[in-house]
């Protein structure tokens, strides 16, 4: 059930001249179409809009609150590295959102600088954006979001970060234009007012938490700040958000591979954002919560069971190099021996007779590389991390 028509404020539209380069490539037809005046987004503030949901709206967030904050204390409390086998599987759930996949496997040789895929590459530059944006929970503001952008594009992209956008930007229709775009967010020159007011919507306390990350994506995903790379920033702003209300205290809870569900609704309750039908946004978050709890139980059991498994075949003292690499490749499926020494804090020879124990049990087999510089590889962690993505794909409409 929807708000009643009128209570929360729906965007309205205001028109812009634009003006071609004089260098666009088109039919004369196309070029006819790409002149003239359009109409960019002029979203309302909403710093002090009063957030009125539909009861039963807010009990599912309410459910759904509770509902994360036992799955982070239960994942949280296990020794294993849970936290960045999660945050992995959420900055790839988000970059799919975005139709940008990779395999567990390409995930991880990207980590050790070893992947030919860019998607891959990407993905990880995600993990660093989403562990920024917890990092920086404590005060989101220009600065924190701006870093959370610059995590996810400095590599790739760097003339897209370090500030707001600069440009109009539109969403589908032509490259040439907005004339024909399905969205075009506000005008540049909106955005930072438009920001600032979104982080005061952020400082209040009189919202249930889950429900203010909820509005607080749409909207963010409303002005679209950025030129590129906003989907994945307004996701991280998400965990961000739920980590400084305390919710989420320890992991990363998958949300983006509940929305994976059914991308499309996600989308839709979106634009029934714009439209002024809050509830929409709330139940779209709320529901890819619970979704990612059931995914994300799976994988933790799936992991655990992988782990007692390795400790019934290599018995190895839990101080021991052999032991801490076994719980390190449950974060790390793919390693080389140098990686290894760096991350356990260890020496090279150290490393690589583990790994040689750990590959004659059957643990790790050769992933690529020569003699000199083996990539080793743990193919059930590798397995487990490829089922969660599969279930998070599933009912899609």
């Amino acid at each position: 059930m929807a708000n009643d028509p009128g209570a929360w404020p729906a965007l309205s539209f205001e028109s812009h001249p634009w003006e071609r380069t004089g260098s666009e490539s088109g039919s004369r037809r196309q070029l006819r179409r790409a002149a003239g005046r359009y109409d960019a987004a002029l979203p309302p503030l909403i710093a002090r809009a009063d957030v009125a949901l539909a009861p039963e709206t807010l009990a599912a967030a309410d459910e759904a609150s509770h509902a994360l904050a036992r799955f982070d204390a239960e994942a949280g409390s296990f020794v294993a590295p849970f936290p960045a086998i999660l945050l992995r599987s959420e900055s790839a759930s988000s970059s799919e959102v975005e139709n940008l996949t990779a395999g567990a496997k390409q995930i991880a040789l990207a980590e050790i600088g070893a992947a030919r895929s860019e998607n891959a590459r990407l993905i990880v530059a995600n993990t660093r954006a989403m562990d920024a944006a917890i990092s920086l929970s404590a005060d989101l503001d220009e600065r924190a979001v701006i870093a959370m952008h610059s995590a996810l594009l400095s590599e790739t992209t760097p003339e897209f970060v370090g500030r707001w956008r600069q440009e109009q930007v539109w969403i589908g229709g032509g490259a040439l234009s907005p004339h024909d775009a399905e969205f075009v967010p506000p005008h540049h020159e909106r955005v930072p007012e438009l920001m600032q007011d979104l982080f005061d919507f952020i400082d209040r306390t009189d919202i249930p938490i889950l429900a203010q990350a909820a509005i607080a994506h749409a909207q963010f995903e409303t002005i679209h700040p950025f030129p590129d790379g906003n989907g994945r920033t307004g996701r991280a702003l998400i965990h961000a958000m739920l980590h400084r209300g305390g919710l989420t205290r320890n992991l990363t809870v998958p949300v983006s591979a509940g929305l994976l569900r059914d991308p499309r609704s996600y989308f839709e309750s979106l634009t029934a954002y714009r439209a002024g039908d809050v509830d929409a946004i709330v139940h779209a978050i709320t529901n890819a919560s619970f979704a990612a709890i059931d995914n994300g139980r799976r994988l933790v059991s799936d992991v655990k069971g992988i782990r007692d498994g390795w400790n019934a075949r290599v018995r190895a003292r839990s101080d021991s190099t052999v032991h801490r690499l076994m719980d390190l490749l449950l974060a790390r499926p793919v390693i080389t021996a140098t990686a290894a020494s760096v991350l356990l804090g260890t020496s090279d020879v150290a490393a690589g007779n583990a790994i040689n124990r750990l590959a004659s049990a059957g643990i790790l087999t050769q992933a690529g590389g020569d003699i000199r510089y083996r990539i080793w590889q743990a193919p059930e962690v590798l397995a487990a991390l490829d089922a969660f993505a599969s279930r998070a794909r599933r009912g899609r409409s």
